[in-house]
Parts: structure tokens; C-alpha cells; sequence
């Protein structure tokens, strides 16, 4: 066997010498080479062909191989180099792939191993993981100079510079956790900059998957800061207060937690010994000073000062610079909110008053969300301010046009702001007539059942969709369901999920059915039972949101009031053990004319509906057969059931089914969360048949929040919340 020059290593060429020398001879067969390889007597590279050993060899044995014949290098196979292919055998002159540490060499499409595959299989596959392993290191430093130097632009302007804001809520968890290893003073800087980056720098979904991440980590950072409860829930509550996550956060993390976990610890901690106290918010803002020795008082009293002095001498360069010098730019929604509140009540000053405005926001110191936030926030209130300002509402929505007109205001991120609300405008007389024709359009379809024909009748009696006329309906239908039997009172029920009335409108419907319970209850002894179910029925119908009952509570006042006792027997019910189920059940279930569906044979149809559909169906028969079934409410057990079979068979037909009952309307959105609620909660016995369920539920919720079928805030499961905390 002879060795080319520059090809092995001195160490090899002795390795080889030694076991030649060693070997017995006649016990040694002659080596065949199978008819694939480079070096068989069939290869272009035959040992008929000049060999190596003619070229002269250097000293050291690393010399190069000079004098090979054109027709020898033509006829090479590989045309590169002379290194192996995929860790095989490799060409003359080589050893094989195990000896390469080179990770450079090239893939032969000529080679009958060749897999195309193998080119794209790891080219990606670490890229995600890099960039956000990128975006910790600088997220840390940046942070780090933030407590060094208490520069809030400066800061802003990093983040912006660091781009990727899908990991926006890695940088809010990462401010927040460094701060609370610190000082008072950096943790009121960590809350001040979290509200100078909500929604300009870093968006609001990822400022709230943030503080999700930091709830659900609340069990590790204790090891480290035995106080994580105390400060953590401080941080939410302080959150909540500056308006950059809303205070529905609490309780939908506290249902995604473990019971025993410190982060319900955390969010219990907030709700009651923080958001629950009197003047919670000025203890709050005040609660580690602040960074510059100011509170929230000195910084409005300062605002008001300057507004003053700017009606009073016209300076506007004056008022900027006051505005400037603040540096709260995260405050200047207040600005904007007292400077509206001044131009209503002194009506000679709202020209100089809105130009300050306009010459603010041109120039570029109070920001669109600013602007946008201090008009939400007066909105809010306009209700009060009617009590001291006269028509406060239409002064509010001349200036909100004046700023549109101007183009420094953009209305489409407001709330709608009406001139009255419609309810005060109804007149007796079409409140009677609408009365009338309630009652036969209710009787009427207690004998027919047609939903859609009671959608008809109100669309011509009320053309305007007054919310007043709405409420009124409300009223009416569950005041003559409670005269009949449970035939007509889940009729009721289901006619009120059906109808899609806004949930204020309903609200107001049993508002006035509570406020005449005590005439109801002269012909009906059980009413405050009976109301108690409608309202829960409302709220695992999801017609109404649990919140909605304290606002009707706070409407029905009064301990021993007939409105606190339907208020009490309603949490009672919807607090018991598998509730949902059981109010769904109270009147028999279906609705409609026919009798009561047993939820197993509703379970059932979904189920057979689902697999003719699969198997070749069409999609308008399969949204007309759910349509027929009348139980809006309990379209959720559809999108499981679809995902459940989606994800076990790897047939992505029923995701076309979702897709398109959701762009019809079919299937709402709180239905489509309900849905990937439950097939979350069942993962773990899913995933004993489908080893893959997790990573592939994981996808199709990424794609649903995609779609906008799911909330940003979505998150699925315990299993999800650890990994992600483990990576991340």
C-alpha cells in the first residue's frame, strides 16, 4: 500500500509501516473493494494510473503533490477537494470521514448516498435560540446602564435599536427581576420605565405576557429573594395603576396556576392588600418614592401651575419648555387630560389650550399614545364631569373633532362617544308600542321556536337598535319565561345567547327585572331563585362576563335588597363544583321547541357531525347541521373535539371547518378560547396516544393567535409556562 505525499501524517504512515511489518502473510486475503468504491479496478483512479510516489517528497513528509498529469486531476472524482463524502470511505489518497474535523466539505448530488435533506436539516435549527440568547446578553447590559444612569430616553432608544419586540416581555421580565434584588430607588425606576415603553417601544400583549412570565417564576425567584411575594405583587399593583395591564390580569392567571404555586400567592397578595385598599393608587405610586425625590402630587400640582400661567400670558414656548423639563413622558397623558378638562371649563381659553396641544404633538414631546390615552381617560369620565360642567359630553366631542380635523388626534383609537346616551332620549310612547309588540313576538316564538324569525320582528321594531328598547327585551322575555315551564325558560335562555345583544344592554335588562321583583314576587313566590339562574345561565353563556355582576350590584343596592340576594344565590351557583354543566342542565338543555338534548347525545352528534364532514363533506351543510343543533353556547366542545382529532390524525381538514365558522360568526371567540382551554387541560392524557401533542397543539395556537381567533395572552398549560421559563 503506498501513501501520497501531503495526504497522511507522519504518525499514520509509522501506524501502517508497524502493521505491515507485524502481519502474518499467509494469513492475510487479498482486499476487495466493493464496485461502489473510488478505489475499485473499475474507478476512473485505477492503479493503472500514475501514481503519487513519482512526485518527490519533502522532508517533513507534508509536501503537495506536483506532479499529477492533467489526465489524473480531470479524472478526479471530486472536483474540490480530495475529502470524504458524509463521513464514508472517501476518494485515493484519503482516510475516511472520522479523521475530518473539517465541517466544511461539500455534499455530492452524484453520490448514491446523497441526501438533500441533510442540506437543510441543521441550517436553521439554532437560529431562534441564538438571536434570543443575543437579546438577553443585550437586554442585561442595557438594563444595568439604565440603574447607572436613570436615562429613560436613552433607555427607550436602546430598546427600539435592539428590535425584536416578540421578546419584548423577556425584557420586561428581566427589568423587573433585576430590580427587585435592589434598592427602593431601582425599582421605582424599573416601574417608571416599564411605563415609558408600554405601548410606544414595547407592545402592550408582550408587556403582559411579561408579568405572566413573572407570576408563573414566582416559585424560582423565591430562593433568591425570600420577599418575591411581597415585592412582585407591588410591581402588578403598580402595573395596574399606571394603566399597563389591566386588572382582568389577576384572575386569569390565578386559573392558569397551580393553587398551592407562590404566584397565587402573588396575585391574591395584590388584590387584597393593595388594589382593595382606600386610595390604593396614591399609596401605590408612592410606595418607593420616587427616582427624583417627586410624587405623583408635586408632578400634577406642577401641571396645573403652568397651565395657569400659560392661559394667563399666552407663552406657549414657555409652557413647552415646562412640559420638557418634567421629563414624565410617560405622565403626559395627565397633561393632556387637565388641559381638556381647563378648555371645558373655561371656554374663552380652549383656542390657546388646544393649539398648545397641536404644537406639542407636532413637535413631537407628547406622542400619539399619550395624546390618545389623556382623550380614553376624560371619556371615562364624562359622565362625572356632567355634574359640575353642563353638556360636558358634546363640549368632549367638539374638541375630539377640532383635534381630528387638525390631524393631531386619531379618533379610531377612541372609545365611540355619543352626544346622549340613547336610553334618556326613548319616549314613553314608543317604549309602550315596542312593549306591545314584544309580548307577541316572545309568545310567538314560545310556540315556534324560530330564532330566526324573533331576529326579523326586532330588526323592524327596532330599527335603531336602541339600547333602551334592548333592555326592554331583556326584561320581558325572562319575566314571561318565569311564568311558564322550564320548556319556555331554557327557550328564554337560549333566544338570549342567540340574540348578540351588547352586554351593557343586558345588564340594564336585569337591572329592571330586579328593581320590580318585589311586584314580580306577588305572583311569583320563588323569583330571586329564578332570577339567580337566568343571571348565572347569562354567564356560562358567556352572554354576560363575571364582572357584570358587580355592576349590577352596584346599581341594586342595599344588604337586604331583593337585587343582593339573586346576587348571592348567583355566586353561589356559578361557584359550585362543576357548575357550568349543571346550569347548562337546569332546564333540560336544546332549547327551542323540542325536548331537552342530553349533553352526551349533543356530544355525540358534534362528534359524528366532525367525522362526515372528514371524510369528504361540505363545508356549508356541516356549519348548518351546528346551526340546527341551537346551542351557541356550547360550541367550544366543537373546536375540541376538532382539535383533538386534527392533532391524532395529522389532517388539518377540520382547522378549514374552524377557519371558516369563525370568519362566518359561528363560532366566537370566547367559544374559541374555551375550546383550546379544554384541549389544553386534557394534553396530558392526549399525549399518552399522541407522543407529539404538546408541539403540536403548541403550533396551532401560535396559528389561531395568528388568525386572531385567540388573545396574545392565551397560554395553554403548565407544561408550556415550564419550558418556556427553562429556555427563556
Amino acid at each position: 500500500m503506498d501513501f501520497g505525499e501531503g495526504y497522511v501524517s507522519n504518525e499514520h504512515r509509522e501506524l501502517h509501516q508497524s502493521a505491515t511489518e507485524s502481519a502474518d502473510p499467509l494469513s492475510v486475503s487479498p482486499l476487495q473493494l466493493s464496485p461502489k468504491s473510488s478505489r475499485s479496478p473499475n474507478s476512473p483512479r485505477s492503479p493503472k494510473s500514475p501514481r503519487t510516489p513519482q512526485s518527490p517528497r519533502s522532508p517533513t513528509g507534508q509536501g503537495k503533490c506536483s506532479n499529477l498529469s492533467p489526465r489524473n486531476h480531470r479524472q478526479s472524482y471530486f472536483q474540490k477537494d480530495g475529502r470524504p463524502k458524509k463521513g464514508g470511505s472517501g476518494g485515493k489518497g484519503t482516510w475516511g470521514g472520522l479523521l475530518d474535523t473539517d465541517d466544511t466539505n461539500v455534499l455530492d448530488p452524484n453520490d448514491p448516498n446523497y441526501d438533500s435533506s441533510e442540506e437543510f436539516d441543521h441550517s436553521n435549527e439554532k437560529k431562534p435560540t441564538t438571536d434570543l440568547e443575543n437579546y438577553k446578553k443585550k437586554a442585561t447590559i442595557i438594563v444595568e446602564e439604565y440603574f447607572s444612569t436613570d436615562g429613560v430616553i436613552a433607555t427607550m432608544n436602546e430598546v427600539k435599536e435592539l428590535g425584536k419586540p416578540q421578546y419584548g416581555y423577556y425584557f420586561v421580565k428581566k427589568l423587573v427581576s433585576m430590580s427587585m434584588d435592589r434598592h427602593d430607588k431601582e425599582k421605582e425606576m424599573a416601574a417608571i420605565l416599564l411605563s415609558a415603553l408600554y405601548s410606544d417601544v414595547v407592545d402592550p400583549s408582550q408587556v403582559y405576557k411579561g408579568f405572566s412570565k413573572l407570576v408563573e417564576s414566582a416559585d424560582d425567584l423565591i430562593v433568591d429573594i425570600p420577599d418575591t411575594v411581597e415585592i412582585l405583587a407591588l410591581f402588578i399593583a403598580r402595573a395596574v395603576v399606571d394603566d399597563i395591564l389591566p386588572p382582568a390580569f389577576l384572575k386569569k392567571q390565578m386559573a392558569y396556576l397551580p393553587k398551592d404555586s407562590k404566584g397565587v400567592e402573588v396575585l391574591k397578595k395584590t388584590e387584597k392588600s393593595y388594589l382593595a385598599a382606600p386610595l390604593h393608587a396614591e399609596i401605590i405610586e408612592r410606595c418607593w418614592g420616587r427616582s427624583k425625590n417627586t410624587t405623583v402630587d408635586d408632578v400634577k400640582v406642577k401641571i396645573n401651575n403652568f397651565l395657569k400661567e400659560y392661559v394667563a400670558s399666552g407663552d406657549k414656548k414657555e409652557a413647552s419648555r415646562c412640559i420638557k423639563d418634567l421629563k414624565v413622558p410617560f405622565f403626559h397623558h395627565e397633561i393632556v387630560k387637565r388641559v381638556l378638562i381647563m378648555a371645558m371649563e373655561r371656554r374663552q381659553a380652549e383656542s390657546p389650550l388646544l393649539d398648545l396641544l397641536k404644537a406639542a404633538a407636532e413637535e413631537g414631546f407628547i406622542n400619539s399614545s399619550q395624546m390618545s390615552k389623556g382623550f380614553s381617560r376624560l371619556i371615562d369620565t364624562v359622565d362625572d364631569l356632567s355634574l359640575d360642567i353642563p353638556n360636558a359630553r358634546g363640549i368632549l366631542q367638539q374638541l375630539m373633532s377640532k383635534a381630528a380635523s387638525e390631524g393631531w388626534l386619531c379618533v379610531s383609537s377612541l372609545k365611540s362617544l355619543s352626544e346622549e346616551p340613547e336610553k334618556n332620549t326613548i319616549e314613553d310612547g314608543a317604549a309602550k308600542s315596542f312593549k306591545v309588540k314584544t309580548q307577541s313576538i316572545i309568545q310567538e316564538y314560545f310556540l315556534s321556536g324560530d330564532i330566526l324569525e324573533v331576529n326579523s320582528c326586532l330588526e323592524q321594531a327596532n330599527s335603531k337598535n336602541c339600547a333602551a328598547l334592548n333592555a326592554i327585551f331583556v326584561k320581558k322575555l325572562i319575566t314571561l319565561a318565569m311564568d311558564r315551564k322550564n320548556r319556555e325558560k331554557e327557550m328564554a335562555s337560549v333566544l338570549l345567547s342567540s340574540l348578540c345583544f351588547p352586554a351593557d344592554d343586558v345588564v340594564s335588562g336585569f337591572v329592571m327585572l330586579i328593581e320590580s321583583a318585589d311586584d314580580t314576587a306577588l305572583d311569583n313566590p320563588v323569583v330571586v331563585e329564578d332570577l339567580a339562574m337566568f343571571l348565572a345561565r347569562a354567564v356560562v353563556d358567556e352572554v354576560l362576563a363575571p364582572q357584570h355582576l358587580e355592576e349590577i350590584g352596584t346599581q341594586c343596592l342595599g344588604p337586604g335588597s331583593v337585587g343582593s340576594k339573586v346576587l348571592r344565590m348567583t355566586k353561589s351557583l356559578l361557584k359550585a363544583r362543576l357548575a357550568g354543566e349543571r346550569i347548562l342542565r337546569c332546564w333540560g338543555g336544546g332549547g327551542s321547541s323540542r325536548s331537552g338534548w342530553a349533553f352526551e347525545d349533543v356530544k355525540d352528534m358534534i362528534g359524528k357531525l366532525l367525522e362526515e364532514y372528514e371524510s369528504g363533506g361540505e363545508i356549508r351543510e356541516a356549519c348548518r347541521c351546528m346551526k340546527e343543533l341551537g346551542m351557541p353556547f356550547f360550541h367550544h366542545e366543537v373546536v375540541k373535539k376538532a382539535l383533538v382529532t386534527t392533532i391524532e390524525k395529522k389532517n388539518e381538514r377540520l382547522w378549514g371547518l374552524l377557519k371558516e365558522c369563525f370568519e362566518s360568526g359561528l363560532i366566537t371567540m370566547n367559544q374559541m378560547v374555551k375550546g383550546f382551554g379544554r384541549v389544553a387541560e386534557s394534553l396530558d392524557d392526549l399525549a399518552l396516544d399522541v407522543p407529539d401533542a404538546k408541539i403540536q397543539f403548541a403550533n396551532y395556537v401560535e396559528r389561531a393567535k395568528a388568525n386572531g381567533w385567540l388573545d396574545n395572552s392565551f397560554c395553554f398549560s403548565k407544561q408550556e409556562h415550564a419550558t418556556e421559563n427553562g429556555t427563556h
